[in-house]
């Protein structure tokens, strides 16, 4: 299982904490604020999320620490949440 977090501010200070997992071949997403104890899960991240995790696993691919795969799986992603077809 490959994990990958990251954090952001929210408009009323707080910080939001998300998480996304990506396990035998699917990804599962969480999300908090640091004002509460549980996580949240998801099924889907919004447009937004998305953008960032694939911003995120490009990184991480680039130091050699994901495979590109999951850099293609995530812009599959981006392009279905924008109602384009990917190939």
């Amino acid at each position: 299982m490959t994990k990958h977090e990251w954090h952001e501010p929210t408009e009323d200070g707080d910080i939001r904490y998300v998480r996304a997992m990506f396990h035998a071949g699917r990804w599962t997403y969480e999300d908090t604020l640091k004002s509460e104890e549980k996580w949240h899960s998801h099924e889907t991240l919004p447009l937004r999320d998305l953008e960032k995790l694939r911003e995120l696993l490009w990184n991480k691919y680039q130091r050699g620490r994901v495979p590109h795969a999951h850099v293609l799986h995530a812009e599959k992603l981006i392009a279905k949440a924008k109602g384009e077809t990917a190939e």
